[in-house]
């Protein structure tokens, strides 16, 4: 093959580097709690998942007396399998990929301070997007994907008033750390090197929520995760060598609206509401910034996602003053469809079904336990002109996807629960 022709396919190829789904929408990671993953996430930004809620609100840190710190560990463990049934117009028994889900640890971590009976200090760290995804080698769609891998870690330290006994604010601030290694084959014969793009960056962003109390046990919040620009540095590998590239991207914000009802003293419902605007994804360019082609675009990024929508009902029962029971259910609307699936990771509208318990070990330590299914509504995978990942081999197939998701977490209460609401240090 001639040089430039060669070339021209690795440019063309690069159209479709790009990330898919992880587990909530696109590459998003929900999984920050063990007590709002037994409820099914409802009512999060209201404080049904205690501490942790700081997550999606900052606000609900005035629910949380004296001195606690909270650990979350989560096991993902996704399940999903492409089978094709037409590739390059020739329509047959294709192999399927297998598994192509890569089973993944999740960890969060949680601190909150009471000042004094208004005021709250705190830290989170959270890993908010995360993907891990490998198709086989020789698979007959590996011009679209081999291997992909996001991964972030935020710090993301909160403060929050308690404005009055009904009212609550918090704001915090985002520093994140992002990194992207995707892959797929230059040509789709067999045993074709592979073209690979890397990048990393940090970007800022805020966090910022509001509790209202209207009524005694019934708890309304609103929490927002402001947009992160990421300025993502790196290179594109090839077999003609390596560039180093630049890609600008916002990773998207997202609004959390929550309630709680406290419908007898051991029974709590909620109720959950969230918006992820995955439209801020459009074509993202590639642009060189080394060798022949510096400043020129030498890839693109083709995520044309929609918005993502997600929606839950839940809640806990005191079963005794030391076990707590949750359940909760949830759909959520994907951002990936049939109009921009890819085989980095198929995508789906998915129902969610979850338990969870907690158990009390004394008034300082206590344990919760969690367990979800997630339900896909399979979809087609279509990767024909209309597909923007489209490099010019048509391949349609099934897919079949789950995902199982276990957690445990620690809450531990460094003052003495003795003396609630204490002033702290700063008197």
């Amino acid at each position: 093959m001639a040089r430039n022709t060669q070339l021209a396919f690795l440019l063309m190829a690069g159209v479709s580097l790009t990330a898919s789904q992880a587990y909530a929408g696109s590459f998003m990671l929900r999984e920050q709690s063990t007590i709002g993953l037994g409820q099914g996430f409802a009512g999060v930004a209201a404080g049904s998942a205690g501490l942790s809620s700081m997550y999606w609100n900052p606000a609900t840190m005035t629910f949380v007396p004296g001195w606690q710190s909270e650990w979350v560990l989560n096991g993902i463990f996704p399940q999903s399998d492409i089978k094709p049934y037409s590739v390059g117009g020739i329509t047959r028994d294709w192999p399927s990929t297998g598994d192509i889900g890569q089973d993944s640890f999740l960890a969060a971590g949680y601190t909150s301070y009471q000042v004094n009976d208004r005021l709250w200090i705190g830290l989170a760290t959270n890993t908010p997007f995360g993907l891990v995804t490998k198709n086989p080698f020789n698979a007959p769609g590996q011009v679209y994907a081999r291997t992909s891998k996001v991964a972030s870690f935020d710090i993301n330290p909160n403060i929050a008033y308690k404005v009055t006994d009904w009212l609550s604010v918090g704001v915090g601030f985002q520093a994140m750390y992002f990194k992207t290694r995707l892959s797929q084959a230059v040509r789709p014969e067999p045993n074709m090197p592979s073209a690979t793009l890397r990048g990393d960056s940090w970007g800022y962003g805020f966090t910022a929520g509001v509790t209202i109390t209207p009524i005694e046990g019934t708890v309304v919040g609103i929490g927002y995760r402001s947009s992160v620009k990421q300025d993502l540095e790196g290179n594109l590998r090839t077999p003609l060598g390596r560039t180093g590239v630049k890609a600008d991207l916002e990773l998207p914000d997202q609004l959390t609206i929550g309630i709680t009802q406290t419908v007898t003293p051991d029974l709590t419902l909620s109720a959950g509401f969230e918006w992820t605007k995955w439209s801020r994804f459009g074509v993202i360019p590639v642009i060189a910034t080394s060798g022949p082609a510096t400043g020129g675009q030498v890839a693109t990024l083709p995520f044309k996602y929609d918005d993502g929508y997600y929606v839950s009902v839940g809640g806990e029962y005191a079963w005794s003053p030391e076990l707590t029971l949750r359940a909760g259910l949830g759909y959520e609307w994907s951002p990936i469809s049939d109009f921009n699936r890819d085989l980095r990771l198929p995508d789906s509208d998915r129902i969610h079904a979850s338990i969870g318990l907690g158990y009390k070990i004394n008034n300082k330590l206590s344990v919760d336990l969690a367990y979800s299914h997630l339900f896909t509504v399979n979809g087609d995978i279509k990767l024909n002109a209309r597909n923007p990942h489209y490099v010019g081999l048509p391949y349609f197939a099934k897919t079949d996807s789950s995902v199982d998701i276990v957690s445990a977490s620690l809450t531990y209460r460094w003052d003495d629960p003795g003396e609630p609401n204490q002033p702290g240090i700063f008197k």
